[in-house]
């Protein structure tokens, strides 16, 4: 089915539904009447597979698409390295750019743009903020953030290390990749798998673009599983959009960026990477837009773990524990009854990187602007500041809705998360006075022991 969403000025048409295999021509009879690879493809295009898993991969799990191309994508000069600011690719306590803390951080808007970088692209914009693993072994995620004042001219860049999760918060984007066109918003995602092709263009009336980027190095991003909740709820499969085929025949010079081991490798060629004429298969980027994510919660009385948020996640060869989980808190109602609302306090096994899309954040009173961004390491202590506490804890307890006009989300990983010199020292955005959000909280227990009320009851 094509879909197009003219309520949000978006001029594209889209294909349907999660994890589809999809088939999709610009002109008409591209495809093969059978097989894959036929001895000569239709108008003289040439057959090309891209793979997101290895041939062997159980059939439930196999990705891959097959393109139907004016010219092969091997048609161009050799890559050589080129100096990049501030990408990493390892995160190894003792790797170069480096800089690890287990301490509580948050960070000052990120998506503003600095002297330093005010005339980049999305690409030469990219900065990473921490990560864990390496890119080398495909084994753990990272987390970057990009803020551009142009869009990528005769530019393509696509990705060896992994899967790209981009999450605008400044600005309107089009993405064209080799399947076709999307257009994001603040308030979308978009993930371009691994080796897809892609160019970033500001759109109309957007000054600049800003957000952040999750990537994962092994594995896909997927559904979570439902369980009890049933068949429904959450992220429904049919609200993922992605590119319906379109293509361009130009001869002209075009620069191919490739992130390889976490540094940037450059070649040319003569012509357009976008002149994909038709497609089949089941490996593609796609976009989707948050506001239809079907959130669920309690309606008797606790405090749900944040896990009925996830919108993605992505599995780790345990199916015990994710790579990572794409987590949001959108617009909602709370009705539990004789409950502390806000998040509680935790200690988690987790490592939690959140960030403000826009609005307040219920949990937090101040100081968690919109753009910027937290890191609570694996077993860091946090929770509601003291101001959201005391609020909370005598507030009379009404159907409430919360985060009307704002959104926060998380990404949640089971790694130790590593933060980058450029997070912590360079970027001069982290707020050294964070600790304080949670000094004074009182200690009432004291009280209640010096006046000798401990085993009675007492009615607060």
């Amino acid at each position: 089915m094509v879909y197009s969403d003219k309520i949000r000025n978006d001029p594209y048409s889209y294909q349907e539904g999660f994890g589809s295999y999809l088939v999709s021509e610009a002109v008409p009879n591209v495809l093969p009447d059978y097989g894959n690879n036929p001895k000569k493809c239709a108008y003289g295009l040439y057959a090309e597979q891209l793979s997101g898993t290895a041939f062997t991969v159980d059939r439930a799990n196999n990705q891959h698409t097959w393109l139907y191309k004016i010219r092969p994508s091997v048609g161009h000069l050799p890559l050589k390295p080129v100096a990049h600011h501030c990408m990493v690719g390892q995160f190894s306590p003792d790797s170069p750019h480096i800089v690890p803390t287990p301490t509580q951080l948050r960070w000052d808007p990120l998506t503003e743009l600095r002297d330093d970088y005010s005339d980049d692209d999305f690409v030469s914009s990219l900065r990473t903020v921490c990560g864990a693993g390496d890119a080398q072994t495909r084994n753990g995620l990272a987390i970057h953030l990009f803020a551009a004042s142009k869009s990528m001219e005769k530019t393509a860049f696509y990705n060896s290390d992994g899967h790209f999760l981009v999450l605008p918060v400044v600005g309107d984007m089009d993405i064209k990749t080799e399947l076709g066109m999307m257009r994001i918003f603040p308030g979308d995602i978009a993930v371009i798998p691994r080796g897809f092709k892609f160019t970033v263009i500001l759109c109309e009336g957007s000054e600049k673009i800003a957000g952040y980027v999750l990537e994962v190095f092994n594995g896909h991003f997927a559904l979570p599983e439902l369980g009890p909740i049933g068949a429904n709820c959450l992220a429904n499969a049919r609200d993922f959009k992605y590119p319906v085929a379109s293509f361009e025949d130009v001869d002209e010079e075009w620069t191919i960026l490739n992130k390889y081991l976490g540094g940037l490798y450059m070649a040319t060629q003569n012509h357009s990477p976008y002149d994909v004429v038709g497609y089949h298969g089941n490996y593609s980027p796609y976009k989707y837009d948050l506001s239809k994510f079907c959130a669920v919660g309690s309606v008797t009385f606790d405090h749900p773990d944040p896990s009925i948020f996830t919108v993605l996640t992505c599995r780790s060869d345990s199916l015990r524990t994710p790579i990572a989980d794409f987590i949001i808190f959108p617009p909602r109602w709370l009705v539990a009854e004789n409950t502390f609302r806000p998040p509680y306090f935790h200690r988690n096994c987790m490592s939690e990187f959140m960030v403000n899309v826009r609005g307040v954040y219920d949990a937090k009173a101040g100081g968690f602007l919109p753009g910027g961004a937290s890191l609570h390491s694996m077993n860091a202590a946090h929770g509601p500041d003291v101001e959201t506490f005391e609020q909370a804890s005598n507030v009379e307890l009404v159907p409430q809705k919360v985060g009307v006009g704002s959104l926060s989300i998380m990404f949640e990983s089971s790694y130790q998360l590593a933060t980058t010199e450029w997070a912590i020292q360079i970027s001069k955005k982290i707020q050294k006075d964070y600790h304080k959000v949670w000094d004074g909280f009182t200690p009432y227990f004291r009280k209640y022991h010096k006046d000798g009320l401990i085993g009675q009851i007492v009615d607060d």
